[in-house]
């Protein structure tokens, strides 16, 4: 296989690493909340109607932001499956109900093939792939952390 087809991070073909595959999902995450956050902040009228509590047209915009995620969660998902070697089509098990769980779990703790596979050689984590791949891991940990508190605290 040409190594040169799987540079491309937003592209299925190639594989991913755990700490790649975070990383993406990190990166498309901040710029999600940066994008979907400003435009609510900069235009709240074109999401909510204040006065009549309706939702605004702007709502179009996030249901296509939601899309671009949804699509690039799939690519990162197929990659860090070939990086394990399994199917593409094997990421479809994140829409059924309790298989989802499983199989996210799987992507972030499995590790990847050592050696080449049918769908190329490893790809090496960038320096800054590591970093947000932490950041993100820290974040996910927090989140939890602090949901278990809130909980507690709430009783």
């Amino acid at each position: 296989m040409n190594n040169s087809t799987h540079d491309s991070a937003l592209s299925a073909a190639g594989r991913f690493g755990r700490f790649s595959y975070l990383a993406w999902n990190c990166l498309v995450a901040i710029v999600t909340v940066l994008i979907g956050g400003g435009l609510m902040a900069i235009f709240p009228n074109l999401f909510m109607d204040m006065e009549t509590g309706n939702f605004g047209s702007g709502v179009i915009i996030l249901i296509i932001i939601y899309l671009v995620v949804f699509y690039f969660s799939f690519i990162f998902a197929i990659r860090r499956l070939h990086d394990r070697n399994h199917s593409g089509w094997l990421s479809l098990l994140l829409f059924v109900p309790i298989a989802n769980i499983l199989i996210a779990l799987y992507l972030v703790f499995a590790p990847g093939d050592a050696q080449s596979n049918n769908y190329g050689a490893p790809r090496a984590t960038a320096g800054w792939e590591s970093v947000l791949a932490w950041l993100y891991i820290i974040l996910i940990i927090l989140v939890f952390v602090g949901g278990i508190g809130a909980a507690i605290m709430g009783q």
